[in-house]
Formats: structure tokens, sequence, C-alpha cells
């Protein structure tokens, strides 16, 4: 029996317009009358991830945690103050975004208080952020580091590119330049190349998570689409991939639904692995 779902957010959970379908909204009351937590898991920030559970969704998540910045934090539902934290230390993030506005790339600085600073963002990166709380831009050559933001402690950096192959091939090319500075990459949303602190990841806040509630990792199902979501996947007693679930990920999942993420994938999900 499962008793804890842990899932990402954008294109697993959502829709196109960052909203929860109703599909998995009829889901999520299910997951609760079957006594099943459903844990939000998101690279973005806790109260990013929070202002799409509105209303009944809020409810149906009360008395549950949230997993923001790749695992790196946890929080109680409705508590601001995370249990559990991590950061990039102020040499390696500036040689980050240096590396950054070096390649002429658009680049997202998130800190600690839940916030994100994007540089130089192009039109459709712009477009996809309005749907965002949180984020100011501002213009690379205003700020040739990021003493402005030192004082709010600096989690991760995010490069942005929307020709996915070009990305990925970027992530090869710097591999040494992370290990150097201690950093680990991924990559998610199929457009963001993404540095978290060493051994900080997804499965290691999804591990830490079922340790304070005393769940066994068997009894866990985690679902994701992107490879930031891999290291959960893996873990889990069950990991599930959405029908849009990205090629490097897909081989790794026990199961790969058969409705993509954006079309409101658990209702299928509760069908054929949660229903008694």
């Amino acid at each position: 029996m499962y008793r804890l779902v842990v899932s990402d957010m954008d294109e697993t959970f959502l829709d196109a317009n960052h909203a929860i379908p109703p599909a998995n909204l009829r889901a999520l009351r299910r997951m609760r009358e079957l006594g099943v937590m459903f844990v939000p898991s998101s690279g973005r920030w806790y109260s990013s991830i929070m202002d799409n559970f509105t209303g009944e969704a809020r409810e149906l998540i009360e008395g549950g945690y949230v997993l923001s910045y790749n695992g790196g934090f946890i929080n109680r539902t409705g508590d601001p103050t995370p249990l559990t934290t991590c950061g990039l230390s102020s040499e390696c993030a500036n040689a980050l975004y240096a590396k950054g506005l070096e390649l002429g790339l658009c680049m997202h600085i998130n800190v600690a208080d839940g916030h994100v600073f994007v540089n130089d963002a192009p039109a459709r990166e712009r477009e996809y952020l309005q749907a965002i709380a949180g984020v100011t831009h501002f213009r690379g050559s205003d700020h040739p580091d990021l003493s402005f933001l030192e004082e709010r402690g600096i989690v991760k950096i995010l490069y942005v590119d929307w020709d996915f192959d070009t990305l990925q091939e970027l992530g090869r090319e710097l591999a040494p330049m992370a290990g150097r500075l201690g950093v680990e990459i991924t990559f998610s949303s199929r457009r963001y190349l993404e540095f978290m602190p060493a051994g900080v990841d997804k499965g290691t806040g999804l591990v830490r998570l079922a340790e304070m509630l005393d769940i066994p990792m068997s009894q866990v199902i985690a679902v994701g689409d992107s490879a930031n979501d891999l290291p959960m996947i893996r873990l889990a007693g069950l990991g599930i991939g959405v029908a849009n679930v990205t090629d490097d990920v897909r081989p790794h999942c026990d199961a790969v639904l058969e409705i993509a993420g954006t079309d409101g994938a658990f209702t299928e999900l509760v069908e054929r692995f949660l229903e008694p």
C-alpha cells in the first residue's frame, strides 16, 4: 500500500496555464479519502508553489509538506519557515553568474527568501514568468556580479535556453567547471540548466521527508517529467513518468502514464496504483 505521493509541479501536475487541471483536483480528493499524503515537489520556491494551491486544493494538502528548491527546502504546509535549507557559496554563485554573462544567457538567480531575479529575459521567457509571483527582472549589464544579492542567500542558478538540445550540450561542456565549484547540473522544463549544491536534489529531499514521516520508501510514489525529477523517481518504491516525460528519464520509470501531465494525469495514477 502506498502512503505518500510526491509529484513535480510544472509539466507534471499543472496545466499549460500554471493551474491544477480539474482531473487532478479530483485525484487529490480521492487521495485524501484513501489516506494518501500528496506532497508537491518543485525547483521553484515555497511561496510560488503554494500560489498554485487555492481554495479546495489548499485544503486538500493541509497537514502535509512541500519540497521546494529541488528538495533542498522542506516546509510544512502553511508555514513559510523552512525545516531544511541549502545554498551556494558567494564564490560559486559569482563564478556561475560570470559564466552566464560571458555566454550571453538569461539566468534565474534564486534566493532563500522566495524570490527570483532574472537578467535579460527574452520575450518568450518574460511572457512565461508573468504568471509567477516573486520575479524581478534586471539588466545583466547593470550588475557585473551578484553582490547586490549576497545578503539574501543564493540558493541556485538556472541558465535559460529554449533550444533544449543546445542546452544539454552546454551542460556536458560545463560539467568539469561544475565539479570544481561543488555543484551539480540538472535540467527542467526543457529549457533550464540548473546548478544546485552538490548532494542536494529531489531524491535526497524525498528521503529526508520520508524519514521525518517514518514512511518506508517502498510505500512512496514519485511522479515527474524531467531530469531534475530523476533522483526521486529512482529512489521511490514506485517511480512514475507522465506521458510527456523526457527521453532521458523514461527508461528509469517503473511505469509511464498514458496521459500527459498538462492534461491531468493523476486520475489515471489513482485508478492504476492507489485504488483498492
